[in-house]
C-alpha cells in the first residue's frame, strides 16, 4: 500500500514576528517541528478515508460466502420423529440348563505299561501295533529254558529230602520199639524225632522252592493284564531284555474313557450334588469336527487347589466308535441344574447402559425400556426377570431406538431388501448430477 502525503509545500518557512527573538535552530532540529505533525495529520486523513469502504464491502462478502448450517447440494435434512424400522420378538418360557463351559483333556480310564519281569532274551512277539487285546491274552515269549532247569533241579532236591525224611521216621519207629523192651533210653527216642522234623522241614522248604521257579517260569509269557489296544511294540525276537526296567509295549482302555477338567471352587457343591444324583450331565465337543458326546460326571477332587482357586473332575464316557482319543483336548459343558420355567430371550436384545440392562418394549406404537435381571446366558440365550411374559420386544434395530420413539415392525427377511435399497440410494445419489462451481 503506498502512502501519498498530500498538502506539502516546498516554500519556505515565514520568519518569525520581528518583535520576537529568533530561536537559534540547527538544521536537524527543523524537520521535527514542522513536517512531523503534517505526516501525522495525512496518515490520519488516510485512515479515516479506507474506513468506510472495507465496512461495505463485508455485507457483500457475508452474502456471498454460504452458511455453515445449510446442507451442501441442496440436500434437506433429515426430518425428526419418523418411526424406527426394528423386528420384535416374544420371551419364551422354558427350562433352561445352567452350562459350565472350560476345556478338558481326555485320558484313558487304565493305561499300563507292560515290562518283563525276568532278564530273558525274547523268542517270539505274538501281537502288532494297534492290534486290540483281551486281558490274559499271551504277548511276548521268553527264552525260559533256564527257569526249567532251576525247576527241575529242585524237584530233585525235594526227592532227595523225602528220601531223608523216610529214613528218619524209620530211625524213629525203632527207636520206640526199643525204649518200649528198655533196650534204649527216652533220649534217643527224642533225638530220632528231632531227625524226623528237620527233615520234614527240608521237604516243605523244598517244595517253597519249586513253587517260586515255577513263578519264575511263569514269566517266560508276557501276558495282557488287561484288555485295550496295543501301543508300540518296542521288541523283536531275539532282544535282551531287563527284568522291570525294558517296556515292551503300552495297552491302553479305550472304551470307557474319561475327560478330566477343572471347576470354579464355588461349584462345588453343586458338582457334589450331581455326583451323587448321578445327573450331571457332561457333554464333550470335538474341536476338529465339532462331533459331541455325552456323559456323566463322575469323579470330584477332594481338595482344592489353592493356587488357581478350582478343583478337578472327571467325566465318564461311552467310547465304542473311539471319538474320543487319549491327550486329546476337548470343550466340555457340564449342565449342574436347570431353571424351570425361565424367561428366554436373546442375548442380542439386551441394552446394557450405565443404569443397568433392560429391553425395549413395543407399547401403544412407542419404544419403552423396561428393566431386567439376567439370571445366566449362554449359546446366545439369555434367562432374565423382569418380564411378564407377552412383550414385544425389540431385537433388530435396537440401536436406532431411543425411549419414546415411534416404532415400525418389519418382517426378519425384509433386513436383506433394506440393506440392498440402501445400497441402490447410495449409487443414485453418488451418480446425481453436482452443481457447478461458481467463478470467484
Amino acid at each position: 500500500m503506498s502512502l501519498t502525503i498530500v498538502g506539502f509545500s516546498s516554500a519556505p518557512l515565514p520568519h518569525p514576528p520581528p518583535h520576537l527573538p529568533p530561536i537559534p535552530l540547527d538544521r536537524s532540529m527543523h524537520a521535527p517541528i514542522h513536517f512531523r505533525p503534517l505526516a501525522l495529520l495525512a496518515l490520519a486523513a488516510l485512515l479515516s478515508a479506507c474506513q468506510p469502504a472495507s465496512n461495505s464491502a463485508s455485507p457483500a462478502a457475508a452474502a456471498s460466502a454460504p452458511t455453515a448450517s445449510a446442507p451442501a447440494n441442496g440436500a434437506s435434512a433429515p426430518a425428526t420423529g419418523a418411526p424406527v424400522s426394528v423386528t420384535l420378538v416374544q420371551p419364551q418360557k422354558r427350562d433352561m440348563g445352567l452350562d459350565l463351559r472350560t476345556t478338558g483333556t481326555v485320558v484313558a480310564v487304565t493305561a499300563v505299561d507292560v515290562r518283563a519281569q525276568a532278564s530273558n532274551p525274547v523268542v517270539a512277539v505274538h501281537v502288532k501295533e494297534g492290534q486290540w487285546v483281551k486281558a490274559g491274552e499271551r504277548l511276548v515269549t521268553l527264552d525260559t529254558r533256564n527257569d526249567e532247569a532251576n525247576v527241575a533241579r529242585l524237584t530233585a532236591q525235594k526227592a532227595k529230602d523225602q528220601a531223608a525224611l523216610a529214613d528218619a521216621q524209620r530211625q524213629l519207629a525203632r527207636a520206640k520199639d526199643l525204649v518200649a523192651q528198655k533196650f534204649m533210653s527216652q533220649s534217643a527216642v527224642d533225638t530220632a524225632q528231632a531227625q524226623v522234623d528237620a527233615q520234614s522241614a527240608n521237604v516243605a522248604a523244598d517244595q517253597a522252592a519249586i513253587d517260586q521257579a515255577r513263578v519264575t517260569l511263569s514269566y517266560g509269557t508276557v501276558k495282557a493284564p488287561i484288555s485295550g489296544r496295543v501301543g508300540l511294540v518296542g521288541v523283536n525276537p531275539g532282544s535282551a531284555l531287563i527284568a522291570n526296567q525294558t517296556a515292551i509295549t503300552t495297552i491302553t482302555q479305550l472304551d470307557p474313557i474319561q475327560v478330566q477338567f477343572t471347576l470354579p471352587q464355588d461349584q462345588l457343591a453343586d458338582a457334589l450334588r450331581a455326583v451323587a444324583s448321578g445327573k450331571g450331565t457332561v457333554t464333550a465337543t470335538l474341536p476338529a469336527t465339532g462331533a459331541t458326546v455325552q456323559g456323566k460326571l463322575q469323579f470330584v477332587d477332594s481338595q482344592v487347589d489353592a493356587a488357581s482357586g478350582t478343583i478337578k473332575a472327571k467325566a465318564n464316557f461311552a467310547n465304542k466308535d473311539q471319538a474320543l482319543w487319549p491327550g486329546a483336548y476337548v470343550q466340555v459343558a457340564l449342565t449342574l441344574k436347570q431353571l424351570n420355567d425361565a424367561l428366554v430371550i436373546p442375548q442380542a436384545a439386551i441394552v446394557t447402559s450405565q443404569r443397568g440392562t433392560a429391553v425395549f418394549v413395543l407399547e401403544d406404537g412407542k419404544a419403552v425400556a423396561k428393566p431386567i435381571k439376567t439370571v445366566y446366558a449362554a449359546n446366545g440365550e439369555a434367562a432374565v426377570t423382569g418380564l411378564k411374559g407377552d412383550e414385544r420386544i425389540v431385537l433388530d434395530g435396537r440401536q436406532n431406538v431411543r425411549p419414546g420413539a415411534a416404532l415400525v415392525e418389519r418382517k426378519p427377511q425384509d433386513k436383506g431388501a433394506d440393506k440392498a435399497g440402501s445400497k441402490d440410494g447410495a449409487a443414485k445419489s453418488a451418480d446425481a448430477p453436482r452443481p457447478a462451481a461458481s467463478a470467484q
